[in-house]
């Protein structure tokens, strides 16, 4: 499972529990740092986080069959459904940063991708790269 906005680890952590090897991907260090070490405290230790930009995984990254972004992104990228094992899902909110955005789902066929609207949601922009430390 890929995660992409860590955040506060709660998702990393319920998907944990789930018995899946989760990697999810902070901009923040200080969220991944937080979150890092509160999964760590909670025992999920089949959970990575990693600092870093979701649009722009590194190479040794892997492929998975399920992604999971947890902000707005105005289409979603090639480089993310690339990774998605054959089956695999990926579920994004896609939208305007400051408007409406919809759930989509897309899975991952042997034709290419079928895509799925699932609901109107509103979530905060995904930005690309590492933020800077204040």
């Amino acid at each position: 499972m890929l995660e992409i906005g860590t955040g506060s680890g709660y998702q990393a952590a319920i998907l944990s529990r789930l018995g899946s090897q989760v990697l999810t991907v902070e901009r923040y260090r200080t969220l991944a740092d937080r979150a890092r070490a509160r999964l760590e405290k909670l025992g999920c230790h089949n959970v990575e986080v990693l600092l870093g930009d979701g649009f722009d995984l590194p190479a040794g990254a892997g492929n998975f069959d399920r992604i999971m972004v947890t902000a707005a992104m105005q289409q979603i990228p090639e480089t993310l459904t690339q990774r998605l094992e054959p089956g695999g899902i990926l579920i994004a909110p896609v939208g305007p940063q400051h408007g409406i955005q919809t759930l989509i789902r897309m899975i991952s066929t042997d034709t290419g991708f079928k895509r799925r609207e699932l609901v109107d949601v509103r979530f905060v922009p995904a930005l690309p790269g590492i933020a800077r430390e204040l």
